[in-house]
């Protein structure tokens, strides 16, 4: 097995397919999980850390910044830091995150969602701030 692949969390989806397995890399589910969060309105973008916001900076895109993935057996946990929009309410911004994740999971990957917590990082103002 090469040693990139190696170094990767893959998890097998179908142990006994007809024509083989079916594998999935835990960046896989982080991706999945961001773009889902940033579809929601009011959701501004996702937070990251200081190496992320470079790396957006620089024109280069990491669709699964501000996401954590813990995924065992058939299981995930997500943990999302997010930038929200001013004006909308976080509560109910964030139940929207955490289902909109939760479904596109499970329907793309056939993984159980125990879990999606959400940090709020911060508010955008907008541009008149």
């Amino acid at each position: 097995m090469p040693k990139e692949t190696a170094e990767k969390n893959i998890h097998v989806l179908e142990r006994d397919g007809k024509l083989g397995e079916v594998k999935i890399a835990d960046e896989v589910v982080a991706m999945i999980a961001g773009l889902a969060a940033t579809e929601v309105e009011g959701v501004d973008s996702m937070a990251g850390n200081i190496t992320n916001e470079l790396v957006g900076k620089l024109g280069m895109k990491n669709l699964s910044k501000g996401v954590k993935v813990d995924v065992n057996e058939e299981h995930v946990s997500v943990d999302l830091s997010l930038n929200m929009k001013y004006g909308y309410s976080l509560p109910a911004v964030s139940e929207k995150v955490q289902e909109r994740v939760r479904t596109a999971i499970e329907t793309m990957t056939g993984l159980t969602v125990l879990e999606v917590n959400i940090k709020i990082a911060g508010v955008n103002l907008g541009e008149d701030s």
